[in-house]
């Protein structure tokens, strides 16, 4: 049974916490829209974080290592419309914006840590970001309001904003964690192409904090996939300032288990909603492997799954074409007997059996169609092997998705 309850408030649920977002023309193209955000702790903060796996990272990424190499943080900025990545000046200008945002917070600009989306290569506009970061200081709210203020300030090609927040009890204290996102598109596992921030009340130790956004990324964003792009900018960072009043978990135990499985519920809705959200998408698929070897061979096979582009239009075709599926398996690098899986299509329209032990089946395709029509598409795999069992998600591909991609620099 599920030991925690969705509240309202997003990063602002927490004891202690304020939000906003503004436009200041990072994004000139659109008055209308909100491009810097800003989240702020009444107090220090155990922080952690952790990064794309590409090679090629934002500048944002270096100085927020630097600055959270004690695991302290007391505020977080994020702008969209510049990625800040591959560009002229980026760690300098990110810098500068951290002494700002100090500046209008009142700590050492060691203690903010920032991040970007957006467009690669173009130099960020510091000027127009610092000269505005007074007003989005005077806008923070610490309602429901400034979490979805700050929520909507960093989306880009998102369609809808994604924030969530839980409470929970733990150590006999009421514990709150929220959390904004944002992503649609460059999202691919490892750690997904997004930007993450979660804040919590609970009193949690530096390394203990890292200890659990590892085991969580771990099953949230690095289990989906929307295009197989891996971005410059990824971040995931989590906040947490201890006004909640357990005692301060400094090691693993019931506390920390319980720390962790709330953690995993705001982050797993978080990565499925990016999922849902990709870039022109019209269908969440949702893989699930059972009876593999492992947990890690079913991920690898329910991975591939999702990443395959000929899966991906099957479903926007809303065409039964399993082989895609058993295609996809079989280049994922995973060792498997093919003569053991079994496939099957399901949605709130049906399911239907597909291929039996590696075999096509006759199935009626009026209702395959039905079933592959419905938003919602559940992709279910036996391999026949063993208990490990794994669950990622992706979405199809659309003719949108090449429209939003084939001129989003201009």
């Amino acid at each position: 049974m599920e030991n925690w309850k969705s509240i309202e408030g997003g990063v602002c649920a927490a004891r202690g916490f304020a939000a906003g977002g503004i436009h200041v023309g990072v994004k000139s193209h659109n008055p209308e829209k909100k491009d810097i955000a800003l989240i702020v702790s009444d107090k220090p903060c155990a922080a952690a974080a952790v990064y794309t796996t590409n090679a090629v990272k934002a500048a944002h990424i270096h100085v927020d290592r630097a600055h959270l190499a004690n695991g302290i943080a007391r505020a977080a900025f994020i702008n969209s419309g510049n990625a800040n990545a591959c560009a002229p000046n980026g760690e300098q200008h990110a810098e500068a914006i951290c002494a700002a945002v100090a500046r209008a917070v009142g700590c050492d600009a060691e203690d903010v840590i920032c991040a970007a989306t957006g467009v690669i290569g173009q130099e960020i506009n510091e000027q127009v970001i610092t000269a505005g970061i007074p007003a989005l200081y005077a806008s923070l709210s610490a309602t429901a309001e400034g979490s979805d203020a700050c929520a909507n300030a960093i989306m880009t090609t998102d369609t809808v904003k994604k924030e969530l927040a839980i409470e929970t009890v733990i150590g006999g204290r009421t514990v709150r964690i929220g959390g904004v996102t944002k992503g649609s598109g460059m999202i691919h596992p490892n750690m997904g192409t997004l930007l993450c921030f979660v804040t919590t009340d609970c009193a949690i130790s530096p390394a203990m904090i890292r200890q659990a956004l590892l085991e969580t990324v771990k099953v949230s964003f690095n289990r989906i996939s929307v295009d197989g792009d891996t971005s410059t900018n990824d971040t995931f960072c989590v906040m947490a300032n201890g006004l909640a009043g357990n005692a301060e978990i400094t090691e693993k135990g019931p506390d920390y288990d319980a720390f962790v499985a709330a953690l995993k519920a705001v982050c797993i809705p978080l990565a499925i909603k990016m999922a849902s959200d990709g870039e022109g998408a019209k269908h969440l698929i949702t893989c699930e492997v059972t009876g593999a070897k492992s947990e890690q061979s079913a991920e690898t096979l329910a991975k591939a799954v999702i990443s395959s582009t000929l899966t991906k239009a099957a479903i926007f075709g809303a065409d039964a074409n399993w082989g895609r599926v058993l295609c996809a398996m079989g280049y994922s690098g995973e060792q498997f007997d093919p003569d053991k899986v079994d496939v099957s299509f399901a949605s709130a329209a049906g399911e239907i059996a597909v291929c039996l032990r590696g075999r096509g089946l006759a199935f009626d395709e009026d209702l395959a169609k039905r079933i592959l029509t419905e938003h919602d598409i559940v992709i279910k795999i036996a391999m026949g092997e063993g208990e490990g069992a794994c669950v990622c998600w992706g979405c199809d591909i659309t003719y949108e998705y090449i429209k939003i991609n084939g001129d989003y620099r201009t």
